[in-house]
């Protein structure tokens, strides 16, 4: 079952590689979408895929890379949109 989501990670999440490491084991788990860093210190995206690829990201996310300090995700429901690839916005 393909589901989507759309998530806000706050705490800091910008300058630690978090969006580089989120690509590429969004790539690797076969989960599309996109991720970006917003002008607020946060960083967005929206993930699409099988339900146990998007959680297993969602885990990770709640966690970060090395030198990430994951104070909350934010997270909305969305109908999967069939998108294709994972970029960063």
């Amino acid at each position: 079952m393909t589901v989507a989501v759309h998530v806000v990670v706050s705490g800091r999440v910008q300058g630690v590689w978090y969006r580089q490491t989120c690509i590429e084991r969004a790539r690797s788990a076969g989960v599309t979408g996109w991720v970006r860093n917003r002008p607020d210190g946060t960083v967005e995206a929206t993930l699409e895929g099988e339900r146990p690829a998007v959680e297993a990201l969602l885990a990770w996310m709640a966690e970060g890379p090395p030198g990430a300090v994951v104070d909350h995700l934010d997270l909305t429901d969305r109908a999967p949109s069939g998108a294709t690839g994972f970029e960063v916005r």
